[in-house]
């Protein structure tokens, strides 16, 4: 019997995680990628295991996988996004704020995905219609509220250091301190943590169109029904870039307000 993309996208997730889980605060070997940038054995191995998920059952689709890159021809227009560890450097000094995601994109659209924390051993995921997290084999939808005011500002955006910077301006604006509580994980995990209610908000700058990092909880987030916008308010991935979700309109509209504000005091 054929498995579903929807158990699939999870089982691969749950592949992925184990073997994250399995290698905490042993010593790993780091992997230079980029000033600043590594990835661990870890990663790798995680990445191979959720691979040879979905090599296994959906051998003509094309894999999109953060250390190993692009692989297959996705002529049949499906193509896995795969982020294995996403957290590396929390993982790497022991701090359990990681993440581990994987989306299909059936054309330009994700139509599951999943996000899973290895250490709660949870797993959010979507098959395009709702949003629920799945811990002990037990599923429960997940229901944005912005009731905490805890907004997770990502600083280790894609994107120039002008961008970054405008992102910790805003950790220190008046307005923003006022209304909010401020947070910094370095995990998309804070993503999923917004459509499950853990999170009034997300905030990050950089281009994250097909991004192995942001697809599955973005995905999340729309599917729970959190407004999910460019860092301007726009459609995703239709100007600037950048990404703002919310649990609610009015969180959502302070957000776009502040970094507004931000953005004109920078010039």
């Amino acid at each position: 019997m054929s498995i579903s993309d929807l158990h699939l996208v999870i089982a691969a997730a749950e592949a992925g995680a184990t073997v994250v889980r399995s290698h905490y605060g042993s010593a790993l070997t780091r992997i230079e990628k980029s000033a600043g940038d590594f990835a661990t054995a870890s990663d790798v191995e995680a990445e191979q295991a959720i691979l040879e998920v979905l090599r296994a059952a959906r051998p003509d689709d094309l894999m999109v996988g953060e250390e190993s890159g692009r692989t297959g021809t996705g002529e049949n227009g499906r193509a896995w996004l795969v982020d294995p560890l996403c957290g590396t450097l929390n993982y790497a000094v022991q701090t359990r704020l990681v993440s581990v995601n994987v989306a299909l994109r059936v054309g330009s659209r994700v139509v599951v995905a999943a996000s899973a924390d290895p250490f709660a051993e949870e797993v959010f995921w979507t098959d395009g219609a709702g949003a629920n997290v799945r811990c002990a084999g037990v599923d429960e939808r997940l229901a944005p509220s912005a009731e905490s005011r805890l907004v997770d500002v990502n600083l280790d955006a894609p994107s120039p250091y002008e961008r970054t910077r405008l992102a910790a301006r805003l950790l220190a604006d008046v307005g923003f301190m006022e209304r909010f509580h401020p947070r910094v994980v370095s995990t998309t995990l804070a993503v999923a943590w917004v459509a499950a209610g853990r999170r009034a908000a997300y905030v990050t700058y950089g281009d994250l169109r097909d991004s192995v990092h942001f697809a599955a909880g973005i995905a999340l987030c729309q599917a729970a029904g959190c407004v999910v916008t460019g860092i301007d308010g726009q459609p995703l991935h239709t100007g600037v870039g950048g990404l703002v979700v919310a649990a609610d309109e009015q969180t959502h509209a302070a957000l776009l307000t502040l970094l507004r504000d931000q953005r004109q005091e920078e010039k």
